[in-house]
């Protein structure tokens, strides 16, 4: 059943989203603003990230003292958007969703976009214009972004990085006659500014100062926005009420996750659908160098950084050795990206150094020989493993800036297409209980 295609709409959470004519223009510090705002005056909006991202939504969690859940209209099924929804929205009065890139952009003719899942769930937008070095432009942009596609709804426009009064006053002039209501304004404020890595933003946990910055943030955004305006544009969806049910199975019955600042990168909605499922979860920090629960029959170590801790990681045998020990076991160990990479035989660092690592796979990867990829992936297993039988096939996503450099006659794991079905060949890799590959996997297809 499609989302837009229930009747059901009694207890539905109303929905709102926070959109831009592009990456950059300032979502994502509006939308920290607006759910510390909300959060600081007890008005209870749950934080959602459209489209695959760890980094913005851990931000998002601490703003809205909350978790945040991912919406990917490309890579989940409707029935799983259903369930996401439902669970973000218990106990809120209003789910507040951050877009990904430009409201129109993502994959081949829109899917994924921000717009295609404002369609699905019929929530309103309100669109983020970086007005600096504009003034009646910005009404020219509105005007085409409003307009490019009737199944979406505009409802409301903020105005980001604005020099002065003056400079509003004729940013609401020009964008009066369009009739859509101008909601309020961000000014231009360096301090207002979210450090940087090769990934995105750091992590909101290395934000030494973040409760500072968000309510410093919040309370600008509450003088200049009228915020309560814009939480009334909220629409409800029409959507099944659906139970949060695994949306990859999970891989074992008691599972060791590794969570720390260096392996992070975990969808909480993943976690949360293994326990649905009747696993039994806890978690282990390889950078305090502990080891995995012996009594755990299977281990997860998602992506992060952890090659900005490799030296680190490299030193903490406890940690390694209890890895090895669990695959001596047949223990199911399973790494994505960070995970893969330290669960191979080596990893050289951005300065040509080689760290030895748990060398459970045969592979060796290098921050040296730098290539990006990025992108969503239609991804079938080649080998049975708990993953699911061979030929199961998921949709994906992969981010990462390393390259395997070695690989020795292993067992390939997934056979990999982007989202435009273009190849992209065989990846990852099997040595007994142990997988891993560079690949995100999402839900299944």
């Amino acid at each position: 059943m499609n989302i837009e295609d229930s009747d059901v709409t009694q207890n539905s959470p109303r929905g709102l989203i926070i959109a831009a004519p592009s990456s950059g223009s300032g979502k994502t510090t509006l939308t920290l603003a607006l759910l510390r705002y909300f959060n600081n005056n007890n008005i209870r909006v749950a934080p959602v990230k459209i489209g695959p991202d760890y980094i913005d939504p851990a931000y998002h969690a601490a703003a809205a003292d909350r978790p945040c859940y991912n919406l990917d209209p490309w890579a989940m099924r409707n029935e799983s958007l259903s369930s996401v929804i439902t669970h973000a929205g218990q106990g809120a009065d209003a789910i507040l969703a951050e877009g990904v890139m430009g409201l129109f952009d993502g994959a081949a003719g829109g899917a994924g976009s921000t717009a295609a899942l404002a369609k699905k769930t019929g929530w309103p937008i309100i669109l983020v214009i970086d007005v600096k070095g504009m003034s009646a432009s910005a009404a020219a942009i509105l005007h085409g972004f409003s307009s490019f596609d009737p199944e979406i709804s505009i409802a409301g426009v903020i105005f980001n990085r604005v020099g002065s009064l003056r400079h509003v006053s004729l940013l609401k002039e020009a964008c009066e006659p369009l009739g859509i209501p101008v909601l309020g304004y961000l000014k231009r404020q360096d301090e207002m500014v979210l450090p940087n890595r090769h990934l995105g933003l750091v992590q909101a946990v290395e934000h030494k100062e973040i409760d500072l910055y968000l309510d410093n943030a919040a309370e600008q955004v509450g003088w200049d926005v009228d915020c309560e305006k814009l939480l009334a544009l909220a629409k409800p969806t029409s959507h099944p009420s659906t139970e949060l049910t695994a949306f990859v199975p999970p891989i074992g019955q008691r599972i060791s996750v590794a969570l720390d600042v260096a392996f992070s990168f975990i969808y909480p909605a993943l976690l949360e659908g293994w326990r649905s499922a009747g696993a039994e979860l806890n978690f282990f920090s390889p950078l305090d160098n502990e080891k995995p629960d012996p009594k755990s029959d299977a281990i997860y170590l998602p992506g992060g950084y952890p090659e900005l801790h490799v030296g680190q990681l490299g030193a903490n045998l406890r940690f390694l050795v209890g890895l090895r020990a669990a695959a001596n076991k047949n223990s199911t160990i399973y790494g994505e990206c960070g995970g893969y990479m330290v669960l191979g035989k080596g990893l050289i660092d951005a300065q040509g150094d080689h760290h030895e690592m748990a060398g459970l796979l045969p592979v060796e990867t290098s921050f040296l020989v730098r290539k990006r990829s990025l992108g969503y992936r239609k991804v079938k297993t080649l080998v049975e493993s708990p993953l699911g039988p061979k030929g199961q096939s998921y949709r994906a996503h992969e981010f990462h800036y390393s390259t395997v450099v070695n690989s020795e006659g292993n067992r390939r794991l997934f056979d990999v297409t982007d989202a435009s079905d273009d190849d992209i060949g065989q990846v990852g890799c099997q040595n007994g209980s142990v997988i891993g590959s560079y690949i995100h996997l999402i839900d299944k297809a």
